[in-house]
């Protein structure tokens, strides 16, 4: 099946088509700029890239746009969209409303609807590009992949904050997590590794400029560092993370910040950025510990140490642990991170190959880091969370 994987922004229109029967990409690309003037890039395996400015004054004709060039006879990869069978989006935020993946019909997205306030950045660009499809593609049926879907198996008194009732009733204010695709896929392929799903114990580190971590028993979420928003957890790119809730007030009332204010700070100013004064990239951070910046040090050992906390915490309330995971942009590209995790860990038997470790980067397949006699297997697992959304678009589609 050919199945088109959408990621729709306030202006832009990622998008992926894979044929199912060989999880192939047959081509990907990006239309951004929507609204503004337009652009596309469209890559395709052993190709050219094709690189054109288009007006596109909004989602749907970027959709159009999108489809004229994957049917180009000169730049396209099919010869009508009647052979895309179906299209799956990446949708940030589901609230508890959704706890798999679904079909688009009115019903499922009058609840989208009602998670605008949860992730106001996202979900009106994913509704925006549910629409441009549905206005070029009437007859294809479409399904909806949560990244919060994954966590909702997490007990009661994991997403449950020490609020008033009242408040979580009224604002559904809870713990939800994020990146949930990519844990699901990670975890998924840890469980094939260790050759077992009933009985594991998978801590799965999703880390880049955005990063959580989850607890994953049995295959399913038991407790993810996220929470009501992806402003929660560890250290990351420019986002504080978990942080005493009387600083928000201490500071709003010092510096005399609105909220919105306050939130572009911590989401936007914070993190290894704001703590290193340098960059938030990781690359830099580390290129300027090797010159000797003692605050560039400093915030990377923040991050490291946060995880490792994690990973203590979650061994504890998963009474045990057989695998840790590193995934992601850091995850999969930042050997020293890694190494800082995994120190001083003895007391859970973790081994890390350093040597090998080091030379693990832009890394296509799974890679064990740990060594044989290691208690704790440590892996390196690239994620694949288009691939998921796919394969439950296919899923969904074809029980029809």
């Amino acid at each position: 099946m050919k199945v088109l994987v959408v990621n729709a922004g306030s202006s832009s229109l990622k998008y992926q088509l894979f044929d199912t029967a060989t999880n192939d990409v047959v081509a990907k690309g990006i239309c951004e700029r929507i609204g503004i003037d337009g652009k596309i890039t469209h890559k395709m395996p052993g190709r050219e890239n094709y690189v054109a400015e288009v007006a596109m004054p909004n989602h749907s004709v970027a959709t159009r746009i999108l489809i004229e060039t994957l049917t180009s006879k000169k730049y396209g990869c099919i010869k009508s969209m009647d052979e895309i069978e179906a299209v799956g989006h990446r949708i940030v935020h589901g609230g508890a409303y959704f706890s798999e993946s679904v079909l688009v019909t009115p019903e499922n997205i009058a609840k989208l609807e009602l998670c605008r306030d949860l992730a106001p950045l996202h979900t009106g660009p994913h509704l925006m590009g549910i629409k441009g499809i549905t206005d070029e593609m009437p007859n294809v049926p479409q399904v909806l992949v949560f990244d919060t879907a994954f966590h909702q198996t997490m007990p009661d008194y994991a997403w449950m904050y020490a609020i008033s009732y009242d408040m979580y009733e009224k604002y559904s204010i809870r713990r939800y997590g994020a990146h949930g695709t990519s844990h699901r896929y990670v975890s998924g392929e840890m469980c094939k590794l260790l050759g077992r799903t009933e009985g594991t114990k998978i801590i799965t580190c999703h880390i880049g400029n955005g990063s959580s971590i989850s607890a994953v028993k049995d295959g399913k979420v038991i407790d993810t560092s996220m929470g009501f928003t992806p402003l929660d957890g560890v250290e990351m790119g420019t986002r504080c993370g978990s942080i005493d809730p009387a600083i928000v007030t201490f500071i709003m009332e010092h510096e005399g910040y609105t909220p919105a204010e306050m939130s572009d700070y911590m989401n936007k100013k914070c993190g290894m950025l704001g703590v290193s004064g340098l960059s938030s990239d990781s690359r830099d951070i580390e290129a300027a510990i090797l010159e000797g910046n003692e605050r560039a040090k400093l915030a990377a050992n923040i991050l490291a140490y946060e995880i490792k906390k994690y990973i203590g915490s979650y061994t504890a309330a998963m009474n045990g642990l057989d695998a840790i995971v590193f995934t992601a942009g850091m995850g999969e590209n930042n050997p020293e991170l890694r190494e800082r995790v995994c120190t001083d860990m003895e007391y859970y038997g973790i081994k890390l190959d350093k040597e090998l470790n080091a030379k693990m980067h832009h890394q296509p397949n799974s890679v064990r880091l740990s060594t044989e006699d290691s208690k704790v297997q440590v892996w390196l697992i690239p994620t694949n969370e288009e691939l998921v959304i796919a394969t439950d678009t296919e899923r969904i589609v074809k029980s029809l």
